[in-house]
């Protein structure tokens, strides 16, 4: 067995926890994601010149004050999810060619923003007002994903939303409708829009060449809640050893 040694004290604690900044951080990153994708898009490239190096700047500096200002479990996971999107990258853009970027290299940024979508997501699913309104917001969530799935199921084609779409539904039941995936799924559904509108990556229309998919996938926040699963018992596991 291979064991990482990490110094947990210094890197994973509470002492730049901050709750007013670090949920400043949750919210900005819906501004920041438009900023940064925006700089790596080929408009960008066609009008300027290749952004990609600042955007992955920014996206190292964004994690670095995330991190800086959350809490000891909030680090842990994102440093994990760090790894855990990379293997992703490289099963389902490399190997199963599900989607592409603009360039044949993995941008250093994307695990980065993997990272800081999750982070983001599950921040705003902790805020004191996603707390008070639990109940509602988890009716909310049902209903938005289901018409969302079967609306771009119905006008769109999208076969792959409608098929991932109900592993969605049975992770979020076997998990008790945690709200966690829903804000989660609203993060992911935004970074995609995002970057498929200034084309950083683009998914293929055909699936493993069988299921039609639109691009982006509203069904591709089933990876995420699958990874989440993952992460969580990853980061219990090594809180629970370091006890």
């Amino acid at each position: 067995m291979v064991t990482i040694k990490i110094n947990t004290p210094i890197i994973f604690n509470d002492n730049n926890f901050d709750n007013k900044k670090q949920l400043f951080c949750a919210f900005f990153f819906f501004f920041f994601t438009i900023i940064a994708l925006g700089i790596d898009s080929v408009t960008f490239l066609e009008k300027h010149f290749d952004g990609r190096q600042l955007t992955n700047f920014l996206a190292l500096f964004y994690f670095s004050i995330f991190f800086y200002v959350s809490n000891s479990f909030l680090r842990k996971l994102m440093f994990i999810m760090i790894f855990l999107s990379y293997l992703g990258e490289l099963l389902f853009c490399k190997l199963l060619g599900m989607y592409h970027y603009r360039t044949e290299l993995i941008p250093f940024y994307v695990p980065l923003g993997h990272s800081i979508v999750y982070a983001s997501g599950y921040v705003l699913a902790h805020s004191s007002w996603a707390i008070r309104n639990d109940k509602i917001l988890r009716i909310i969530f049902i209903v938005f994903f289901s018409i969302l799935f079967l609306s771009v199921g119905i006008f769109l084609g999208d076969v792959f939303s409608l098929f991932f779409g109900v592993f969605f539904f049975l992770i979020l039941k076997r998990k008790q409708w945690q709200n966690l995936y829903g804000f989660i799924a609203l993060c992911v559904i935004f970074i995609e829009l995002v970057g498929t509108y200034f084309k950083c990556w683009v998914w293929n229309h055909n699936t493993f060449g069988l299921i039609s998919t639109a691009n982006p996938p509203m069904g591709a926040v089933f990876f995420y809640a699958g990874g989440d699963v993952l992460l969580m018992k990853i980061v219990s596991y090594w809180v629970k050893i370091r006890k």
